[in-house]
């Protein structure tokens, strides 16, 4: 078994990889990563991880691999991998997240389509029906526009309101023109693919997003732990 890693912004993703899917998955506060593996069924063979989170996280998962004698392998971007090509100007420049999601945004769907990894930023990257990542858009987040309008403002609140497409009422603004201002974003990359591309959302506040897309869409729970078990294979 392979214990897959997401270290995200703020949270780590893992799951625990048998031959024919996953085993179980979980989710936990970096203050909580000494405890991982009191919450595995089974000990794993090896790890695969995954990083965008910093050299200090980076520097545990390594220390948690030794002590416990596994092999370590990151995920970094590259110039291509499995069916997908890395059209980036500099291919290791690309965040090693984002290019897991494109590796299992391709093994989901052989056409084009818009990847949307929803959570602390937002990225939208467009990948062509050639398997071609012909690059992306990085944008705040949804919570992190509103907390940076309060942060930022005197007379703005940290906003508790919800979606409208005419909103009248100032919490409804606020969280009406981050939804707005992503979906814009998202939209405007899918009229470079043409109007048969995909979208595919993960993340934490893919959810916001997706009732509000009028073309057609697919949900993933984590894209990264997908695109780790896509990679785990050509390994």
């Amino acid at each position: 078994m392979i214990l897959c890693l997401d270290a995200g912004n703020t949270r780590l993703k893992w799951g625990l990889l048998e031959a024919d899917g996953w085993r179980r998955q979980g989710v936990l506060n970096y203050q909580e990563l000494d405890v991982l593996l009191a919450e595995l069924p089974a000990p794993p063979s090896r790890i695969l991880a995954c990083n965008v989170a910093g050299e200090a996280i980076r520097q545990r998962i390594e220390a948690m691999a030794a002590g416990l004698e596994l092999p370590l392998t990151w995920l970094t971007s590259t110039a291509a991998a499995c069916g997908v090509s890395n059209g980036y100007d500099s291919p290791r420049q690309l965040g090693a997240d984002r290019w897991a999601a494109l590796i299992a945004a391709r093994s989901l769907h052989a056409g084009s389509c818009v990847v949307v990894m929803a959570g602390t930023a937002t990225t939208v990257d467009a990948l062509d029906d050639k398997g071609v990542f012909r690059g992306g858009l990085i944008l705040p987040g949804l919570a992190l526009m509103r907390s940076a309008l309060a942060r930022n403002t005197a007379g703005l609140p940290h906003a508790a309101g919800h979606y409208q497409s005419l909103p009248t009422n100032t919490d409804d603004a606020i969280v009406s023109g981050a939804i707005h201002a992503t979906l814009g974003a998202i939209e405007r990359m899918h009229s470079t693919l043409g109007k048969d591309a995909l979208y595919m959302l993960s993340g934490g506040a893919a959810a916001e997003l997706a009732p509000h897309l009028d073309l057609r869409h697919r949900l993933i729970d984590d894209l990264v732990l997908e695109g780790l078990a896509v990679y785990s294979k050509a390994i």
